[in-house]
C-alpha cells in the first residue's frame, strides 16, 4: 500500500506535451492527401450495439495500440473507458496510449470508450436522498448499465479483439463511482480499477459507508485499485477515508492513493490518467 504525489507543473508541462505529441501523430495515421484534398483522420474503430440489457443502441469506440495489426499473435490487455464518446474524454486518453506506448513509457493495451446516452442513468445506484435524484430524469440505472457491460459489450470485445484475460476500467466523477461501486458489486468483472475524483457522495455516501460488507465475499488479492483524489476537497477527502479503510481491511492485492495538488474536479483526469497508467501498467522491463 502506498501513497504518491506529483508535481501540478510537472504534470501539466507532461499533459501538453503528449496532446501536441498526439495531434502530430493523429495526422500521421489518418494519411495526407499531397493534391490538397481533405481525407478522412482515423484514430481508431467505432461500432454500435443495440442492447438488451438497456434498450436502445450504444456506441464503442476502439482505440487499437501501435503495431497491433503487425502483431498478428500478441494478446493485449483491454482498459473500459466510461465517458469514452468521441465528444467526451475518449480522445484525449487514446493520446495518451497511443504517444506512451511509441516512447516506451507504459504497456500497449486497447482501449475501449463507452459513449454516454443517459449519462447521470447509467453511473448511479439507486439513493435515498431527494437532491440526489434532482440531477437527472432518471439516475439509479447502474445495475442495468453493468449488465450491458457484463453480457453484452466484453464478450463482442473479447471475440473481435485479441484480448489477454487482463480487463481494467477507468472513470471520472460519477464514473469514478461506478468503477466504486463495480468493484463492490462485481468484483470479477475486471482486475483493475482506476477511480479519479469519484463522486462518494452519492446516497449519503452508501458506499463508503457500507464498503466493510459488500467486499465480504473472498479475499480479492488480485485486484488493484487505483484513487486519484483533488487534495483538501470533500471528494479527496471522501477518497482518503475510503483509502484508508480498505488499507486496513487487506481485502485488495495493490490499493494506491495519488492526491494532486493544484488539481481541480475539471481539471484532474487527464494528469492522473498518465500517472495512472504508467504506474498499472509499466513498459517491459521498468518494474
Amino acid at each position: 500500500m502506498h501513497t504518491t504525489s506529483c508535481s501540478p507543473q510537472t504534470i501539466a508541462w507532461l499533459a501538453r506535451i503528449f496532446i501536441l505529441l498526439f495531434l502530430g501523430t493523429s495526422i500521421w495515421l489518418g494519411g495526407t492527401n499531397r493534391a490538397g484534398a481533405a481525407t478522412p483522420l482515423t484514430i481508431g474503430e467505432t461500432f454500435k450495439i443495440d442492447s438488451v440489457a438497456l434498450d436502445e443502441q450504444r456506441t464503442i469506440n476502439v482505440f487499437l495500440p501501435p503495431g497491433y495489426g503487425q502483431a498478428k499473435d500478441q494478446q493485449f490487455p483491454v482498459m473500459y473507458m466510461l465517458d469514452g464518446g468521441l465528444g467526451e474524454d475518449f480522445l484525449h486518453i487514446a493520446g495518451l496510449l497511443h504517444i506512451s506506448a511509441l516512447n516506451g513509457t507504459m504497456h500497449p493495451f486497447i482501449l475501449v470508450g463507452i459513449e454516454n446516452t443517459e449519462r447521470r442513468r447509467d453511473l448511479t445506484g439507486p439513493t435515498e436522498v431527494a437532491s440526489d435524484r434532482e440531477i437527472a430524469p432518471r439516475v439509479g440505472g447502474s445495475a442495468a448499465f453493468r449488465r450491458f457491460i457484463a453480457e453484452e459489450l466484453i464478450p463482442r470485445i473479447e471475440r473481435d479483439y485479441r484480448c489477454t484475460e487482463h480487463r481494467a476500467v477507468v472513470g471520472e466523477s460519477l464514473a469514478g463511482l461506478f468503477v466504486i461501486e463495480t468493484l463492490m458489486r462485481q468484483p470479477d468483472l475486471f482486475d483493475t480499477w482506476i477511480a479519479v475524483d469519484p463522486s462518494l457522495w452519492w446516497n449519503d455516501e452508501f458506499l463508503l459507508k457500507h464498503h466493510s460488507e459488500l467486499l465480504s465475499q473472498g479475499n480479492r488479492r488480485q485486484d488493484r485499485l487505483f484513487l486519484a483524489t483533488t487534495v483538501d476537497t470533500p471528494i479527496g477527502q471522501a477518497s482518503a477515508r475510503l483509502h484508508e479503510s480498505l488499507s486496513q481491511s487487506g481485502k485488495l492485492g495493490e490499493l494506491t492513493l495519488l492526491p494532486l495538488p493544484g488539481e481541480s474536479h475539471a481539471s484532474i483526469y487527464h494528469p492522473a490518467a498518465i500517472l495512472a497508467f504508467r504506474a498499472l501498467f509499466p513498459a517491459a522491463g521498468t518494474r
